[in-house]
């Protein structure tokens, strides 16, 4: 936790979930603060996309704004941080990436997020509800505004302009001239192989374009006629979900993200190749297990991610891992696939006092951990 001054307002900001103090990232960066020095005047609807940590959501929280985001972490954060300044939770609307945008805002001030794909997404649903009135500034690290950042914002809303750099951000102007643009599909899709499943991906999914090598191989390696609840944790596209209802005929599953495209993937994934086992199906949009009750799983299944945005970090794995074991009954397991250099067997040893594994290749391994009464 520390205090910034967001263009002259001093507001204490924190990561959410809380990071260790020894950690070097914070909660805000230059493009908050240059963002926020070009909002003057706002006579209509505010709308603030990707603010990761509510950095923006707060410095403008007198202006009501809606502050749009695929993110349920980036969410709470913002909840968290307008809690720690003290600033009324009402004045923000929190919205998900798929609600509907509110028409004429006066002003959009977008974070470019690191998936292309999200931010097309974003763009086309922003030009169904401007006005050639509408100033829209997006803002980034500069190495991360590239030429087809540039080009999608000209292909949906119109020419844009980009400032200089100041404190290694810059900022994208972008004037809507409506240009002439076609229709997309809502998702990508692509078919599995080795089934007759059809797998439909929303924008900010993980790997939408395909199967991630990870995902192949952990496909391969998943428990059969387990009988009770089943968690595929960070499920993106639910893909290994859909493989735990076939291999689990008897079992329960449910698909939990922090991203809601990834649940909404999930969800039609499951409605439109396993529609009659949708009544077995739960969907979550959540932190990780936060809030579920302990006890509660036979089985967890979960392919943990290594970043945060553009930060590397294994806090998220950290904490899926003990969430897992707090939400197995007693002799339950975790199943996890990673990256052999990340050494999650010493990471579960540490939790549950015991891993083994499952499988091996060259580059990935299936580890498995069982929670286990301590022997006295």
């Amino acid at each position: 936790m520390s205090q910034v001054d967001l263009f002259n307002q001093t507001l204490t900001l924190q990561r959410f979930p809380p990071m260790p103090e020894e950690t070097p990232l914070q909660a805000w960066d230059a493009a908050d603060d240059y963002l926020l020095q070009q909002v003057g005047e706002c006579d209509g609807p505010l709308l603030i996309f990707n603010d990761s940590f509510g950095a923006l959501a707060c410095a403008l929280a007198q202006k009501r704004p809606w502050s749009v985001s695929d993110s349920f972490i980036a969410q709470q954060a913002t909840r968290h941080n307008l809690r720690l300044n003290e600033i009324d939770e009402a004045q923000v609307t929190l919205l998900d990436s798929l609600s509907p945008l509110p028409n004429a805002p006066a002003l959009a001030l977008i974070k470019i997020p690191k998936q292309l794909a999200l931010l097309e997404q974003q763009l086309r649903a922003l030009r169904r509800v401007v006005t050639p009135q509408t100033r829209i500034i997006a803002g980034a690290k500069a190495r991360d505004i590239h030429n087809s950042t540039l080009a999608l914002f000209e292909k949906i809303l119109g020419p844009p302009t980009t400032t200089l750099a100041w404190k290694k951000a810059r900022l994208i102007h972008c004037a809507f001239s409506e240009p002439a643009l076609a229709e997309a599909p809502e998702t990508q899709s692509w078919k599995l192989d080795g089934t007759p499943w059809l797998i439909h991906n929303h924008a900010n999914v993980f790997s939408r374009a395909s199967l991630d090598i990870g995902a192949r191989f952990f496909l391969q390696h998943l428990p059969e006629k387990v009988e009770g609840e089943m968690v595929d944790l960070g499920c993106g596209n639910g893909v290994i979900g859909l493989k735990l209802l076939e291999q689990n005929p008897l079992a329960r599953v449910r698909f939990v993200d922090e991203s809601y495209m990834a649940v909404a993937s999930s969800r039609l994934n499951v409605e439109t190749n396993l529609p009659d086992d949708l009544a077995r199906c739960d969907f979550m949009v959540n932190n990780a297990l936060t809030g579920v009750e302990p006890e509660s799983f036979h089985a967890v299944l979960c392919n943990p991610p290594f970043h945060q945005q553009h930060a590397i970090t294994d806090h998220i794995a950290w904490q899926m891992f003990q969430d897992a074991r707090r939400c197995l009954k007693w002799g339950g397991e975790l199943r996890i696939v990673g990256n052999r250099h990340l050494d999650y067997f010493r990471k579960l040893k540490k939790i549950f006092g015991n891993c083994t594994t499952v499988a091996t290749n060259n580059k990935f391994v299936v580890l498995r951990a069982v929670k286990l009464r301590k022997s006295r």
